[in-house]
């Protein structure tokens, strides 16, 4: 079973619209010994969960309106800058995935092997840098376009990112094949759609192949 689908059927409330929903779409936080607020992206910290809906404004406004000391019937310190903490360990936990999935052979580097890899029909993500060139990257988009499903697309992480990583030199193309790492990738990214677009905006949704629809409207060596 997926984390994903271990999630499913599991609920909880958001603190700021009171809104139930599945765990992976929200964000666990702790009340930590020193008053202060802690992320618990994993959910393994000890004490009582305090559930945030999975997107910057939410973080925001929780920490705004003091709705963890509220949640939590004692008073809390949350860090000003908690969202960003949210997004940076987001950032973190997704390229950890990729580098993952790389050592297990399920992600695919490099434009030809991953040009075949789409064909092939069994890419669940293709993984761009977002300062590669628009030219390779054009081209297997476009060939995204005919596959189904269609592959998902990240231009999250610069190609530093990427290599530092996934341990190339000069990562730029990637596919994430279909199965339970996919799956992982998914869970985390989705999140991380809440902190930051995952596709650049001079991309233009055009070029981009607008294959990230479905994520509740949030929008390797070349």
């Amino acid at each position: 079973m997926s984390l994903r689908e271990a999630t499913i059927d599991r609920e909880r409330r958001d603190l700021v619209t009171h809104q139930v929903m599945d765990e992976s779409r929200l964000v666990r936080f702790v009340a930590a010994p020193d008053g202060t607020v802690a992320p618990d992206l994993a959910r393994k910290l000890p004490g009582r969960g305090l559930w945030v809906a999975a997107d910057r404004a939410s973080v925001e406004a929780a920490v705004r309106k003091n709705l963890f000391s509220r949640a939590a019937k004692t008073p809390l310190k949350p860090a000003a800058d908690l969202a960003d903490l949210v997004e940076t360990l987001l950032f973190r936990r997704c390229l950890d995935q990729l580098g993952l999935a790389r050592r297990e052979g399920v992600l695919i580097s490099g434009f030809e092997k991953a040009a075949a890899t789409i064909r092939s029909g069994k890419a669940a993500w293709i993984v761009e840098a977002a300062d590669g060139s628009a030219d390779g990257r054009g081209k297997l988009l476009s060939l995204a376009k005919h596959q189904t499903p269609t592959p998902k697309v990240c231009g999250a992480f610069t190609a530093d990112d990427l290599s530092l990583a996934l341990g190339l030199e000069n990562a730029i193309h990637a596919v994430l094949l279909e199965g339970g790492r996919a799956d992982r990738w998914t869970f985390e990214v989705e999140r991380l759609a809440g902190f930051r677009p995952l596709l650049p905006p001079e991309w233009g949704e055009g070029r981009a192949g607008a294959p990230n629809k479905d994520l509740d409207g949030r929008g390797s060596a070349s």
